[in-house]
Order: C-alpha cells, then sequence, then structure tokens
C-alpha cells in the first residue's frame, strides 16, 4: 500500500488570520507533543502524518493542527486553525488562522457532527495496532482513501452500525497504519490510544 499522507483532497477556503489565542490552544498543544513522543505523530519517508483537534466551544467548528506539521517536533499555537464551517454536500472546508488545516479535517469534523459529546478527535498511525486491530475493532473499507466525502460516509454508517461509539477507536483498513481515536476531552482520546498500544506492542 503506497504511503498517501498529507494530500489535502476537498476544497479548502484558508483566511490567513493572527494566532489562535494562546488560552484556546494550551492544552491541545501539550497533547500534540506528547503524541509526538509516542511516535503516534511523526514523519515516515519524510513526509509528516497524523493530526489532533479539539471542539471549539460548543459549535461544530474546532481546532486543528496544521497540513504537513506531522513532522515538526514540538509545535506551538503558529501551527494551529480554526475550522469554522464545513459543507459536507460540497467537500468544502473553512477555515481561519495561520496555517492551513489539516488534510484530515472533514474526518475530525464528521465525528463532532454525529455526536456533541466529542470533544476531541486524534488520528495517528501504528503499525503494530493496525495490523492487530483491523477488523477487530470498527474498521473503514480498504477502497475508503482518507480525507474524502467517502471517508465521512464510512465513519457515519460504523457509528450507527457497529460499537464504534463505545470503542472509541477507529481502524482505517485503507490508509496504512491509520487509526483515529476520539473521546470528551483530549485525555480520554489519547488514553484509548495508550491502552491500546501498550497491549498491542512489538
Amino acid at each position: 500500500m503506497a504511503l498517501d499522507e498529507g494530500y489535502i483532497k476537498f476544497d479548502l477556503r484558508w483566511q490567513q488570520t493572527a494566532l489562535l489565542l494562546k488560552e484556546t490552544t494550551s492544552e491541545i498543544v501539550r497533547y500534540r507533543n506528547s503524541c509526538f513522543q509516542r511516535k503516534y505523530i511523526g514523519i515516515t519517508e519524510g513526509v509528516g502524518y497524523g493530526n489532533i483537534s479539539i471542539r471549539y466551544q460548543n459549535s461544530n467548528q474546532f481546532i486543528i493542527s496544521g497540513t504537513q506539521t506531522g513532522g515538526l517536533k514540538r509545535l506551538s499555537a503558529r501551527h494551529f486553525t480554526m475550522v469554522t464551517k464545513i459543507d459536507f454536500a460540497n467537500n468544502s472546508v473553512a477555515c481561519n488562522g495561520p496555517v492551513k488545516a489539516s488534510a484530515e479535517s472533514l474526518t475530525h469534523a464528521i465525528f463532532y457532527a454525529l455526536d456533541k459529546n466529542i470533544q476531541s478527535v486524534i488520528h495517528i498511525h501504528h503499525h503494530a495496532m493496525w495490523e492487530k486491530l483491523k477488523y477487530k475493532v470498527p474498521t473503514t473499507s480498504e477502497a475508503t482513501p482518507y480525507g474524502t466525502i467517502e471517508m465521512c460516509k464510512e465513519v457515519e454508517r460504523l457509528y450507527s452500525s457497529s460499537d464504534l461509539k463505545e470503542k472509541k477507536l477507529l481502524v482505517m483498513a485503507g490508509h496504512q497504519d491509520g487509526i483515529i481515536s476520539f473521546g470528551q476531552n483530549l485525555e480520554e482520546a489519547l488514553s484509548v490510544l495508550d491502552d491500546h498500544a501498550l497491549r498491542h506492542a512489538e
């Protein structure tokens, strides 16, 4: 399976603005850098992978790491942007901030749209976990590429027809090593990954 990471597959409407407020990004920066230390987010074959987001207040807007930031060891507020509007029907994403939103923004958005209790989403790569959990936890079709409307439809299908809501973990069969976790906060989303990583360590 060829590496396919970091390419935006939707109509991105980016308004470049100043940094997001530090108080809105301090927690997500800390958790993202912890993910990098765990190698959940990082770089392979010269291409960065992984991204992280949190819902903004009680809206469907969310703060997400910028595209092609996976390979950076430490992020700061200048590496995050606010997704302000998602139009699933027209495959478009609008964001405001110092960087363009992650190529996985559509996939993050469908989780926030499906359940108000979901407050954070983390997309990682982990080969051992991916191999051992594929088809044992909710798993998307191998034919479904990341960052697309088709992936959103797969997430929606699995959320209603499987135990995805309880597992809080999704394997992306068509995206090498790709896994998504979510939770009521960043701590829960990361704990889901840590629990499985310990059980499926190489």
